[in-house]
């Protein structure tokens, strides 16, 4: 019986250490997809992380920790310039998730086929509704159009990023239940943004008649 139990758990912590970081990596890419590989990039580069497939250490390589660089201070300003934040994310929108898809394809290649291809689909499907959460959420935050409003938001979002990804490796068992419950919760929050969202329309015409 230990040996099997001792068997299940050799088993079970690699998975769930991998699951993780999938989601953590999708998670992450969704909300800021260069802060995701630019953290990524720099724990794997001074030894910040254990645990990471090698097959992401790639991210760690001086020209792509550049070039996320570059784009991560591009985000960092335009995330907080309350009328341009919506078109970053609408230029985004594919980008984020392809992302993600191209993240967990890297990290599962050691996987078998099947598992790489469902680890790719899981990435970008969680991907784009986070990055949907997020451009809703920030839509629906242009009623208080304040820059310094957008800058907290802008850096809470990144902070949580480097957290998530953090615990996803250095406490995999930790992070999935946090994950999993982070998901459900993003489910009904792109319920209540949608709702939101559709009745903005009828608010606008409903300011104009008043205006007229």
């Amino acid at each position: 019986m230990d040996a099997r139990l001792a068997r299940l758990s050799a088993f079970a912590k690699p998975t769930m250490t991998t699951l993780s970081g999938i989601l953590a990596l999708a998670v992450g890419s969704g909300i800021n997809l260069y802060a995701t590989v630019l953290t990524v990039g720099l724990c794997l580069r001074y030894g910040w992380l254990s645990g990471v497939p090698e097959e992401l250490h790639v991210l760690a390589n001086p020209i792509v920790l550049g070039i996320a660089g570059l784009l991560y201070a591009a985000e960092f300003i335009a995330d907080k310039v309350p009328f341009f934040t919506p078109i970053w994310d609408g230029f985004h929108t594919f980008i984020r998730p392809l992302g993600a898809a191209l993240l967990a394809a890297q990290a599962t290649a050691h996987l078998s086929p099947t598992a790489r291809l469902a680890a790719i689909l899981l990435s970008g499907g969680v991907a784009l509704g986070t990055h949907s959460a997020k451009m809703g959420a920030r839509l629906a935050a242009h009623t208080v159009p304040d820059p310094i409003t957008h800058s907290a938001i802008s850096i809470a979002e990144d902070v949580g990023v480097v957290g998530l990804l953090a615990l996803a490796w250095q406490h995999p068992l930790i992070a999935l239940p946090v994950l999993l419950v982070f998901l459900l919760l993003l489910g009904l929050l792109l319920r209540m943004i949608i709702r939101t969202l559709t009745r903005i329309p009828g608010r606008v015409r409903s300011l104009w008649v008043r205006v007229e």
